[in-house]
Parts: C-alpha cells; sequence; structure tokens
C-alpha cells in the first residue's frame, strides 16, 4: 500500500488525484447524473454497476465543449478495509463514450458492418 493507504488502480491516482478529476467531470457535465443499476458484494469486495448521463458542456481533459449528452456504463470495484476503500478498479467503454462526443468515427467499411451504430 502507499502511505495514504488507497490504491487506485483504474487512473493511478491519489485520493486527492482523483477527487480533482471528479470535479472536472462534474464542471465539464453540467447535468452529470448516475444511477446505481446493481452493487453485488462478497467478502471484502463490492461491485457496483452504475450507469452515467451528463451534457457536454464545459472542457473536459482537453475536449472542448460540444454540447453532447452522453450515456456511459461503468463498472467499478472497491475491496474494503475497516469500513474504508482501500483499493479501487474501474472498467469503461472509453470507445463509446468518443463515439458518443464526436471524437471519432466509424469508417465507411464499419458504417456499412455496424449501420445500427450509426447516429
Amino acid at each position: 500500500m502507499t502511505t495514504y493507504d488507497f490504491v487506485d488502480h483504474a487512473h493511478q491516482l491519489s485520493p486527492e488525484g482523483l477527487k480533482q478529476i471528479i470535479n472536472m467531470a462534474l464542471k465539464a457535465f453540467s447535468d452529470y447524473h448516475e444511477t446505481i443499476e446493481d452493487i453485488i458484494a462478497e467478502d471484502d469486495k463490492v461491485w457496483v454497476r452504475i450507469k452515467a448521463t451528463g451534457t457536454h458542456t464545459g472542457e473536459f481533459m482537453g475536449i472542448v465543449p460540444t454540447g453532447k449528452k452522453i450515456t456511459m456504463m461503468f463498472a467499478d470495484m472497491f475491496r474494503i478495509v475497516n469500513g474504508k476503500i482501500v483499493e479501487y478498479w474501474e472498467v469503461r467503454d472509453q470507445l463509446d463514450y468518443n463515439k458518443q462526443l464526436g471524437l471519432i468515427e466509424y469508417t465507411e467499411q464499419g458504417k456499412k458492418l455496424f449501420p445500427q451504430e450509426v447516429k
């Protein structure tokens, strides 16, 4: 463990760094909202499936506001010791996030193969 007894396996940040990223996201997605879809707990671990929505109205991680509404699904896992989170993992579909913001697009072949995905 580190000196602050917390390991962020998802972003490799300290607790303070993680708070800063979260605050940046809340500012960039002004109507940000999370809904817990599922929670599973076993032994010292808790898994949480989260649906997040928001409108990209502010700069985030160097991405200028697009005004686009996004929906993301996360799978977070926490290890808890003595009532405190000591480890954190996160899985999310970054490709879908980038597509929703219009940062990447399907190639012409991709549009033919996956027409239902092209909006």
